[in-house]
């Protein structure tokens, strides 16, 4: 490898890898500096020592219930980003179909997903069916949005350039303005990643059977503050570790992306 190529590798791994694990280290620090500086009650605010021992006092317990919210956010994701992707694509071939939908999508986006949470419920019983619902409701707009942004932006030379070679609709359609519009896709996945594990969230508070929603609300039950906060840390690691999995699909996916922007 030239040295150009291993200064290259350094510097991805520095931008990467190295400044988001300072910027956690950073955050963790301050949170434990100000309750110790501030003298917080851990009833209220734990530090990060006692959240790390709440977690060690039930690592098990709250893995497995962390898997249990994981499955629902991933169920639940993939049906958001594949219903998505073809109602995306539905709306962008036909303006006529656009016009009719997009203000009935954006009006059940505009819906309360917590409002609907209890609906669920009645309409679908317990379980895992209304928690996937509820991922699903909240995670699949930003991925229309994002998907239809990209597919209306391609610019008319390639679509000229396109049928200068004769290329049918479906070649068009599929070769040049869905692979244009691959980045906005991710961004938009990237985008639901996040949502998807708050709407499980959601189904799991209201009805706190399993998931770490449900700990949640046990924990705030029973006064259990360090053990919320584990559930909570847990969360975010989880929200982090599937926005970095969008992000590396979308460099495999479409590396050129960062060529042109």
């Amino acid at each position: 490898m030239t040295d150009t190529g291993t200064r290259g590798t350094r510097a991805r791994l520095w931008k990467n890898t190295a400044l988001p694990l300072i910027g956690a280290v950073l955050a963790v620090a301050l949170w434990w500096l100000l309750t110790a500086a501030l003298h917080v009650d851990p009833f209220y605010v734990p530090s990060p020592p006692d959240v790390v021992r709440s977690f060690l006092r039930t690592p098990e317990f709250l893995l497995d219930e962390t898997w249990v919210t994981l499955q629902r956010v991933l169920i639940g994701f993939v049906i958001a980003t594949a219903g998505g992707l073809v109602i995306a694509v539905v709306l962008a071939a036909s303006e006529t179909v656009e016009r009719m939908t997009m203000p009935l999508l954006a009006a059940i986006n505009a819906v309360p997903k917590v409002a609907l949470a209890p609906l669920l419920l009645v309409w679908m019983g317990f379980g895992d069916s209304p928690k996937i619902v509820m991922v699903v409701l909240v995670s699949f707009f930003p991925v229309i949005v994002s998907t239809m942004a990209g597919l209306s932006s391609t610019p008319g030379d390639l679509r000229e350039l396109a049928r200068s070679l004769s290329a049918s609709w479906w070649q068009t359609f599929v070769k040049v303005r869905l692979t244009w519009a691959l980045p906005q896709v991710f961004v938009g996945l990237k985008v639901a990643s996040p949502l998807a594990i708050i709407g499980a969230v959601i189904g799991e508070v209201v009805n706190p059977d399993h998931g770490l929603g449900s700990v949640i609300v046990n924990s705030g039950a029973s006064s259990d503050t360090p053990q919320a906060f584990a559930a909570l840390a847990l969360l975010a690691v989880t929200g982090v570790g599937l926005f970095y999995l969008m992000a590396a699909l979308e460099r495999i996916t479409v590396p050129w992306a960062r060529a042109i922007s």
